[in-house]
């Protein structure tokens, strides 16, 4: 008995079929139609800010990793003679800007990493 012969016969193709973007933005817009009144973000400006803020200073990098933290800091396990009373979960998905917050502090740890050539596992 081969394995070929068991095998060949259970698989299965899959492919990604790319729609064009003009196609697919103007599918889009018959089937969504937005609000008459455009919603003003008063956090465009901070988040463009944040996102195109380069990190070119070693020290100002540092400072970047030690004060954003890498993991929630709310998060926490209630625990009471060793049972979970309750769990509170991650609130850091509430900040408005808590993506482009947590791209800044990548970048100073790539800024460390690739062009300082610094070890980052203290950070991690």
């Amino acid at each position: 008995m081969k394995v070929y012969d068991n095998t060949t016969k259970n698989i299965f193709l899959a492919s990604w079929v790319l729609i064009n973007q003009a196609q697919g933005d103007a599918q889009q817009t018959h089937q969504h139609r937005p609000s008459a009144k455009a919603q003003i973000d008063i956090l465009q400006p901070i988040r463009r800010w944040l996102e195109n803020f380069q990190v070119r200073d070693r020290q100002l990098a540092h400072r970047l990793c030690k004060v954003i933290p890498s993991q929630c800091p709310f998060e926490r396990d209630v625990k009471f003679l060793g049972k979970t009373l309750f769990h509170i979960p991650p609130m850091c998905k509430l900040n408005p800007v808590y993506e482009e917050v947590v791209g800044l502090r990548f970048r100073a740890l790539c800024y460390l990493a690739d062009e300082c050539g610094e070890d980052v596992t203290q950070y991690c």
